[in-house]
């Protein structure tokens, strides 16, 4: 599994309203196209640009949607907003 967890912080969210794009904390391993092919294939969405940095905590991924989806309708299938 390359997701491991949804970033849910106050900038995430942010993220989710301002930019449609979701960050997610991901593998060690993982690079781009990987991380890329897991969020079109598990939310059927389609994926614009994935950006990587790594944090004291791990691996972080900054996943910005194409304009036909909302990065809302993910947030609400992960139960990061209501």
């Amino acid at each position: 599994m390359i997701l491991i967890a949804p970033i849910k912080t106050e900038k995430a969210i942010g993220k989710i309203e301002y930019d449609n794009a979701i960050t997610f904390k991901v593998d060690r391993k993982a690079n781009k196209a990987d991380i890329k092919s897991e969020v079109e294939k598990l939310f059927s969405v389609k994926v614009l640009s994935v950006n990587t940095y790594h944090t004291a905590k791990g691996k972080h991924a900054l996943v910005r949607l194409t304009k036909e989806f909302k990065a809302d309708d993910v947030a609400t299938k992960l139960k990061m907003i209501a």
